[in-house]
């Protein structure tokens, strides 16, 4: 069968909103390392990983196995009701590697559910249906979670389980304070802060939650140090603050584990899903006692830990420590950073390169306004793709190439990477 014959069945019984990469969309069948075949034989390198999701990269012996191995007990699924070695062993690592004192750990089956399970225990703790969040967010496809999302792509509806404003300070490149030194940028976002706070809330809000490097924003991100500033401020109030790791986790951004350690802060809560499974479907919540515990009636997730889940992703985590993907997302984000900086140099269409280690973004603009310019970059996707290149694509304006290749990514790689997106951006010209 012919991409072209299973789009036909995909929009026969799909939702029309259930968007597809490419005039014409392509399946993926098979992969290995940083590789994948698509259903009609073409081979390319993966710089998007179904979306972060398969961080260490396709058909790693050490995370099958542990699958297998599990499966082979003939128990696929249990439930929370039993005891689950495999998700107690998991909690446990993720309690120690979070940096929140005598952390607690609530699995879920995403970073939807993960970000509304945060959202629950924190307006739960706080007795308050107030919220901050961040301008140019995404946080998940829920009815919570699409309440909090600060992107207007994404937000599907404007009905809301909670009250909430929306702060300054995410997407730099387009900020009314980009033009400030950092401290002064810093300093007009916590005053912005202080100012939603006084202006627009009753003042006893739940938590801020924010994105250390906002995901389907277009990797954006403030300067260092916002996050701690913004701290300061909440700790006033006792306002919670949750980190919204999803994309962010892992050891990603290369100079941290976490994206928020970036700001020198410690959460009340993180949420992460994605590359802790490596494909398989997991997220979750970690948390600060008191706030875990502070659901007052029974709870449970019947999928969330599950048995197949929790052995996939204690596998990736020890893979990644094993093998110090931390720092190679450093150094091969590096190299990749250098080269579309060169691009860069060469082509105003890229009007800005951002990110950290391997979560890099190019937002593309009309050369001399540097308005967002989506047509020109669907067509650069459409020409690295042609030349056997995955990227992605997001940002408020649909105008940002996302690359996050798996955390295993070579040196070769990346420069084949590299000379594949010039020769993309050449046929602008």
């Amino acid at each position: 069968m012919t991409h072209a014959e299973l789009w036909e069945r995909h929009k026969a019984v799909m939702p029309d909103w259930l968007a597809l990469y490419y005039e014409e969309p392509i399946e993926i069948v098979q992969g290995s390392g940083r590789r994948v075949t698509d259903g009609e034989g073409k081979e390319y390198l993966d710089f998007f990983a179904g979306i972060l999701t398969n961080a260490i990269g396709y058909d790693i012996a050490e995370i099958s196995d542990a699958v297998r191995e599990q499966l082979s007990s003939g128990v696929a699924h249990t439930s929370t009701v039993y005891l689950i070695r495999r998700q107690i062993e998991l909690a446990e690592k993720i309690a120690e590697l979070s940096g929140i004192p005598d952390a607690k750990v609530f699995f879920t089956n995403s970073g939807t559910e993960a970000n509304e399970a945060a959202l629950l225990f924190a307006t739960q703790k706080r007795r308050s249906n107030q919220v901050l969040a961040m301008r140019n967010s995404y946080h998940g496809r829920g009815f919570g979670t699409v309440a909090i999302t600060g992107n207007r792509g994404w937000s599907a509806s404007s009905l809301s389980p909670v009250n909430v404003q929306y702060l300054q300070g995410a997407y730099r490149y387009r900020s009314p304070f980009r033009d400030l030194p950092d401290a002064d940028y810093v300093k007009a976002c916590v005053d912005d802060l202080r100012e939603v706070i006084a202006t627009t809330t009753a003042g006893d809000v739940a938590c801020l939650i924010v994105e250390p490097i906002q995901g389907v924003g277009g990797f954006s991100s403030p300067p260092d140090g916002l996050y701690a500033a913004f701290k300061e401020v909440l700790d006033e109030y006792g306002i919670l603050l949750i980190s919204d790791e999803v994309q962010t986790g892992w050891g990603r951004t290369g100079e941290h584990f976490w994206g928020i350690q970036a700001h020198d802060v410690v959460p009340d809560a993180m949420t992460f899903a994605k590359g802790l499974g490596n494909g398989f479907a997991i997220g979750g919540v970690v948390a600060t006692p008191a706030l875990m515990d502070s659901l007052s009636a029974n709870s449970l997730s019947t999928f969330g830990g599950n048995p197949i889940s929790t052995s996939a992703a204690k596998a990736t985590i020890e893979y990644l420590l094993d093998h110090d993907l931390q720092a190679n997302a450093a150094k091969r984000g590096a190299q990749l950073a250098d080269g579309l900086r060169g691009i860069a140099d060469e082509f105003p269409e890229l009007g800005d390169v951002r990110g950290k280690g391997l979560m890099l973004a190019a937002e593309i603009v009309k050369p001399g306004d540097n308005a967002p310019d989506a047509a020109t970059t669907a067509k650069l996707q459409q020409e690295a793709k042609n030349r056997g290149l995955l990227v992605g694509k997001g940002g408020l304006y649909g105008n940002v190439l996302r690359m996050a290749p798996p955390m295993t990514l070579t040196e070769p790689e990346t420069t084949e990477a590299i000379e594949i997106l010039r020769e993309s951006f050449n046929t602008l010209r």
